[in-house]
């Protein structure tokens, strides 16, 4: 089940709500300690020094409590009750160059400005430019809000506790953030509240997708068209078709614009290209239609968008539009149940919406909102940092995998064709939002991998990858 995102108030209900069903608040303790232990370990390597800041409060607790699972490690514990006293000792222990610092400082319960030795404090720690792992919440940010009380420690992953807080998935809070990731079960009682943001993990996709038939054949996991590819942007056609070959549709075809056909066909080989021609009756028998990747060239036919137009309005089958293909969207109603996609940028969402990337990204979920409704109610990927995924009501999604290398250009192409590839598969059609949820996953997921977040931890990231390495990541 994905976890909700929670307000302060919130978490303090659900954490009353354990302790009155008997659960152990020092229980609690030990294995949020275990949890920051075990990404201690994957940040670092044995030898390492790691430096633990410890509060007063139960997050200096918690980072206490990691220190016992850290026996292969340098370990120091300066603990904080006095910001002036122990400036100079953090400064000589800062001068040690530790490999990680591990703030336990301040937590959720943090509610009024610091005081100037505590701004001074932290201050010094982010100027020391070492990599930090937060507990809960980087100290001095507030968990509702997203604001800081005067500072707040610059943390490289925050591991947050039970489930995320709403101030950390605020704009103005990423800096502070950094990577949001969430200790899971750590004691607590079944989380008993609801949220209209959830926070998706693991978890969700156990036993997804489904396994396959024995007796299956091509015809049983769908054909995919996808209208992509124009004179210098054949490589989108490309990588689109790529990302779709690791979702194993049954079968692939792809009409680019004639201006293009040469360099795509002679980069694919189980994808059948043939050079897009307004003859071509769409969907067919295709299960699926995806449009839009590397179409910016101007020569793009009007019979192109035209037919982008007539399947978007009319198609049974699931529409999956990206890329340039965005700005070709009737405002018409869609068939009633018919599946509908569309995966902007923040820039692409702004143009969609008549407003500017900045105002998406303060309100990213009301953006959401705004597109799917003015779109037929179509499922929406809003891409970027902690991707969205939604509609106009209900339940929305927060992606937890993908990381800042993902922006490079091929990595939406990828994405857009993961997504269509499963959605050509008659099976997976029937619970579009959690085909497209874990489309998101994975493909973040596939980068973390390479890029050291996942699995063994940042000891086994690869320098450098490519947008090429992340189709190779997803066949892995």
């Amino acid at each position: 089940m994905p976890l909700p995102i929670l307000s302060v108030a919130q978490m303090r209900e659900w954490e009353s709500a354990s302790w009155a069903a008997g659960r152990s608040e020092a229980e609690v303790i030990r294995q949020v300690g275990r949890a920051l232990a075990v990404r201690a370990r994957a940040l670092t390597a044995p030898g390492d020094r790691i430096l633990i800041l410890a509060g007063k409060g139960n997050n200096g607790a918690d980072a206490r409590a990691a220190a016992e699972h850290l026996t292969d490690r340098t370990v120091q514990v300066l603990h904080v009750t006095s910001p002036e006293t122990e400036l100079a000792a953090l400064d000589e222990a800062l001068g040690r160059k530790p490999s990680l610092v591990v703030d336990g400082l301040f937590g959720i319960g943090l509610n009024r400005p610091l005081a100037e030795p505590w701004m001074r404090f932290i201050q010094r720690v982010n100027e020391a430019h070492r990599p930090v792992l937060a507990v809960d919440v980087p100290s001095g940010l507030n968990a509702d809000t997203g604001e800081t009380y005067g500072a707040a420690i610059e943390a490289a992953l925050t591991l947050t506790v039970g489930a995320p807080k709403r101030g950390l998935l605020q704009p103005a809070a990423w800096p502070f953030v950094g990577r949001l990731e969430v200790t899971g079960d750590v004691g607590l009682v079944p989380c008993p509240l609801r949220s209209e943001l959830n926070w998706t993990v693991a978890e969700d996709f156990d036993g997804f997708p489904p396994a396959r038939p024995a007796a299956a054949h091509k015809g049983t996991f769908g054909h995919l068209a996808i209208i992509a590819g124009s004179l210098g942007y054949h490589g989108a056609a490309v990588l689109a078709a790529r990302g779709a070959q690791r979702a194993q549709p049954g079968l692939i075809t792809l009409f680019p614009h004639e201006s293009a056909y040469h360099p795509i066909a002679g980069q694919l080989q189980a994808v059948m290209v043939r050079p897009w021609d307004a003859a071509v009756r769409l969907p067919g028998d295709f299960s699926a239609v995806l449009i839009g990747p590397g179409l910016a060239a101007p020569e793009i036919p009007e019979e192109m968008k035209a037919t982008t137009r007539r399947l978007w309005r009319d198609a049974l089958v699931p529409v999956i539009v990206d890329a340039s293909a965005l700005d070709w969207l009737p405002l018409d109603p869609v068939p009633r149940g018919a599946i509908r996609v569309i995966t902007p940028h923040p820039g692409e969402a702004a143009r969609l919406l008549k407003t500017t990337p900045a105002r998406v990204q303060a309100d990213r979920l009301t953006a959401l909102r705004d597109l799917s409704h003015r779109f037929g109610n179509t499922w929406v990927v809003l891409k970027g940092h902690q991707t969205l995924v939604g509609r106009s009501e209900g339940e929305v999604f927060v992606n937890s995998t993908g990381n800042p290398h993902l922006a490079q250009g091929g990595s939406g192409d990828v994405l857009a064709g993961l997504i269509a590839g499963l959605l050509a598969q008659p099976e997976l059609q029937k619970d579009p939002a959690r085909t497209v949820r874990y489309a998101v996953w994975r493909h973040g997921h596939a980068a973390d991998a390479l890029s050291g977040w996942a699995g063994e931890g940042r000891a086994a990231r690869r320098a450098g990858w490519t947008v090429e390495d992340l189709l190779t990541q997803l066949g892995c």
